[in-house]
């Protein structure tokens, strides 16, 4: 799917680690939260709440779940898991464009 329909998008944008991570809360008619954004070239670590699904829309990075000893290389059609209160880190490499689904 390229777009969601029948959404709200909260106005205020969220914005991380100095500008390098910025997004926007998306909620889809049943109230369902995902978060639509872009991630410059940048390392950085992310730790989760509620576990995630990272969807990769375009771009390229290299992500190394908690307890894991190796990175991963993700490009845009991929997606990987996030357990929930986890971390990750991610370096990304090529401007990434990113959903993430959340639950």
């Amino acid at each position: 799917m390229s777009q969601f329909d029948n959404v709200s998008v909260v106005k205020q944008a969220n914005v991380y680690f100095d500008g390098k991570c910025v997004s926007h809360t998306v909620i889809l008619q049943d109230g369902t939260r995902k978060s639509v954004g872009v991630i410059l070239p940048s390392k950085l670590l992310f730790s989760t709440g509620a576990p995630e699904v990272m969807e990769l829309i375009a771009g390229e990075c290299k992500v190394t779940l908690a307890g894991e000893a190796e990175a991963r290389t993700y490009r845009g059609g991929d997606s990987f898991s996030v357990p929930g209160e986890s971390s990750f880190q991610i370096e990304v490499t090529d401007t990434l464009h990113y959903v993430c689904h959340f639950g």
